[in-house]
């Protein structure tokens, strides 16, 4: 803490430290986890750590989001807001937002969808391989033109996780041109 009780510096590191921690795993689990976890493990336990990964992920994001809205918005008076200042203000309340409807909607819907698929590819007795491991046609391809329930879900599937990977892209956005601005103004911290 600075002299006089003056806490400003202590919460400009915490503000630091959270919003870089957010960004850092951010980029792991979108850059790094996901496709070394998807070519290294059977499809379905790779469905299963991803359903347990993720909601602790969102729902960290969703934390770290909130934490820094909050530091950066008591630190500004609010009157006499930059363009920039405000931005960041908009930026960071964007990623709550996105990280909250990942953490609360996206992500149990992706996840009961990948259930779902699941289910219909043990029937089939696939799963088990690691992707990109079958000789000859695609399994999966074929059962997708054979089966339209098997279609319909995977196409329910996809379609959450789609929306989930670009709220999660819009959260990585979000807080790296937050990080940006950190890093443009460091002569003023």
């Amino acid at each position: 803490m600075e002299e006089g009780g003056n806490s400003g510096g202590l919460i400009k590191m915490v503000h630091l430290l959270v919003l870089s921690g957010a960004w850092g795993m951010q980029m792991w689990v979108t850059f790094v986890s996901g496709f070394l976890l998807f070519r290294g493990l059977p499809r379905h336990t790779f469905g299963l750590v991803q359903s347990k990964l993720f909601p602790f992920y969102f729902h960290t994001s969703m934390g770290c989001a909130f934490i820094n809205l909050c530091i950066l918005a008591s630190q500004y008076a609010w009157a006499q807001l930059t363009f920039w200042e405000a931005s960041q203000l908009c930026l960071l309340f964007l990623s709550l937002m996105l990280a909250t409807i990942n953490a609360r909607w996206l992500e149990p819907h992706t996840t009961a969808a990948m259930w779902a698929l699941q289910t219909v590819e043990k029937e089939r007795g696939l799963g088990g391989e690691v992707a990109g491991s079958h000789q000859g046609p695609d399994p999966y391809r074929q059962l997708q033109e054979k089966d339209p329930k098997y279609n319909a879900l995977r196409q329910n599937f996809f379609r959450y996780h789609g929306m989930s990977s670009l709220c999660n892209l819009g959260c990585l956005l979000s807080n790296g041109i937050c990080l940006v601005s950190l890093a443009l103004s460091l002569k003023s911290l």
